[in-house]
């Protein structure tokens, strides 16, 4: 084991709401990560730009950038399109969870979720990019979201 390996890995959360930021802080730190916090989408690419995070957990809605476009900045730069990025969001409809995933999202999450749910599943992306596990991850989740699309009845307008 390297000494880099030995270091907390850095986890960026990117919420505009100061109380969901404390509450994914303490699960993440609980879980031995270290924790950086952005409030918006400028911030977020700032931050992601001065201290190289490991992952990034981000809120689709939030005033100025949204998630969708930070997502899209982060993967057009070379220097920042392998950090994994996981949603969290109110958002439930089926169709965002699926454009997260188009985008290159390696996870969503739906609020409220359990800080210890949110731990884990960074160690899970974190464990599947380090074992080269991820596209085949992605094409699966992809796979299973566009079958429950197709299933799934589209309310009528009323």
């Amino acid at each position: 084991m390297t000494v880099e390996r030995l270091k907390p890995r850095t986890v960026l959360v990117v919420d505009d709401h100061g109380p969901l930021r404390a509450l994914c802080r303490s699960g993440l730190e609980d879980a031995g990560f270290r924790v950086l916090e952005a409030r918006d989408g400028d911030e977020a690419l700032a931050t992601v730009h001065a201290e190289h995070p490991d992952a990034i957990l981000l809120d689709i809605m939030m005033p100025g950038l949204s998630g969708w476009e930070v997502t899209s900045a982060l993967l057009a730069d070379r220097s920042t399109d392998h950090i994994p990025i996981i949603f969290i969001s109110a958002r439930r409809e089926l169709s965002d969870r699926i454009r997260a995933f188009e985008l290159g999202a390696h996870a969503y999450l739906t609020k409220p979720f359990d800080p210890a749910v949110l731990a884990e599943t960074v160690a899970t992306v974190l464990g599947q990019i380090e074992r080269g596990e991820r596209d085949a991850a992605l094409a699966e989740t992809l796979e299973t979201l566009r079958k429950e699309e197709i299933r799934t009845p589209k309310p009528s307008p009323s």
